[in-house]
C-alpha cells in the first residue's frame, strides 16, 4: 500500500463525489468533461493553490500543514473519520523500512478475562481483525464451524474480515452482510492509513482484492468509518435470530490489539438463545440434536 499513491486515490474519490452544484458552482452543461470538482475548483474553494493541491494529488507533495489538509477537508465535506485518514495518509510516519512481520498473541491477564466471561461471548482482536483468543461462547456464536483452538496457531488463526467474504458460514450469519462488509472495508482502509508499512495488512488486502470482487469494488470506493459500538443482526444456524449489542475495548499498548464483546438485551428472545448457545457451548462435542434437546425444555 503506497501512501502517495492511496492519499491520490482518496482525494480523487472525494472530489469525484462532490458535485459542483453542491458547493455553489453551476457547471456548463456542454463542457464539463469530469465528475465532481475540478481539481482548480477544490483548491479556489478551499483556498490552496492548485500547484500544491495538484502535487498532492499526484503525491509529490513532501509535507502538508494541519491548516491545508482541514481546509480539504471542509471543501470536500468530510467526516472526522475521513479527515483523520485524510491526514494520515498525507503524512506517513517516516520508517526507513518496514518493521518485519511479528506473530502477535493475546496477553495471559487478556486470556484470563475472557475465561471469567462465561456469560459473554468475546474475542480478542489484532488490528487486522486475526482472532486471538476467544472465550467459549465467542467461538461458538461465530465460528463454531472451525476448531476452537485456531487462534493458538498463527498459520491457521482466523482474521474476521477474510471470513467475512471467502468463509460461506461465517458470512451467512450476518442478517445485514451489505452492511457488514461496508463497514468492515470502511475499517480496515482507517486502518491501513495509520499503517502504511504494515505487510501482513497489505498481504491481506492483496488476498481479498483477488479473491473476492465484492471486496476489490468496495475497497476501490475508498470508504472510511470507525465503528466501536452498535449492534450485529445475526442468524445463527443453531438458535436463529439474535440481536447483539457490541463494544470494542482497546487494550492498552501500541499492539492495537482490542477485546469486542457482544451481549443481548436482558429478558429479550436474544438473551434466551445466547443462554441456549451457552449451555450447548458449556458441553464438548455437542450436536445440533443436543441443541434441540435444549430448547425444548
Amino acid at each position: 500500500m503506497d501512501a502517495p499513491s492511496e492519499l491520490g486515490d482518496f482525494l480523487k474519490s472525494r472530489r469525484a463525489a462532490l458535485r459542483p452544484e453542491d458547493v455553489g458552482i453551476t457547471p456548463h452543461p456542454t463542457r464539463r468533461r469530469v465528475t465532481g470538482l475540478r481539481r482548480e475548483e477544490l483548491a479556489m474553494l478551499a483556498g490552496v493553490s492548485i500547484t500544491h493541491y495538484t502535487r498532492l494529488e499526484q503525491g509529490r507533495a513532501t509535507s502538508a500543514s494541519d491548516a491545508v489538509l482541514d481546509a480539504l477537508a471542509r471543501t470536500l465535506r468530510l467526516t472526522e473519520d475521513e479527515t483523520a485518514h485524510l491526514k494520515d495518509l498525507a503524512r506517513p510516519s517516516a520508517a526507513s523500512r518496514p518493521a518485519p512481520p511479528r506473530v502477535e498473541h493475546a496477553s495471559a491477564s487478556a486470556r484470563q478475562l475472557l475465561a471469567a466471561m462465561t456469560d459473554v461471548p468475546a474475542l480478542v482482536l489484532d488490528r487486522r481483525n486475526d482472532v486471538l483468543a476467544w472465550n467459549a461462547l465467542g467461538h461458538a456464536l461465530l465460528a463454531g464451524h472451525l476448531p476452537s483452538d485456531s487462534p493458538d496457531t498463527p498459520a491457521d488463526r482466523p482474521n474476521l474480515t477474510r471470513m467475512l467474504f471467502l468463509d460461506e458460514q461465517y458470512r451467512e450469519l450476518y442478517t445485514d452482510w451489505d452492511e457488514e462488509a461496508q463497514l468492515a472495508v470502511a475499517s480496515l482502509r482507517l486502518v491501513a492509513g495509520r499503517h502504511p508499512d504494515d505487510r501482513r495488512l497489505a498481504e491481506l488486502v492483496g488476498q481479498l482484492t483477488v479473491q473476492c470482487d465484492e471486496f476489490a469494488s468496495r475497497w476501490a470506493r475508498h470508504p472510511v468509518r470507525t465503528c466501536t459500538s452498535g449492534v450485529k443482526r445475526l442468524h445463527h444456524p443453531l438458535v436463529g435470530a439474535m440481536d447483539l449489542s457490541f463494544e470494542n475495548l482497546v487494550i492498552p499498548g501500541t499492539s492495537g490489539q482490542r477485546l469486542i464483546a457482544y451481549t443481548a438485551e436482558p429478558g429479550s428472545p436474544t438473551e434466551a438463545a445466547l443462554r441456549l448457545l451457552g449451555s450447548v457451548a458449556a458441553s464438548e462435542g455437542s450436536t445440533d440434536e443436543d441443541v434441540s434437546a435444549i430448547s425444548r425444555r
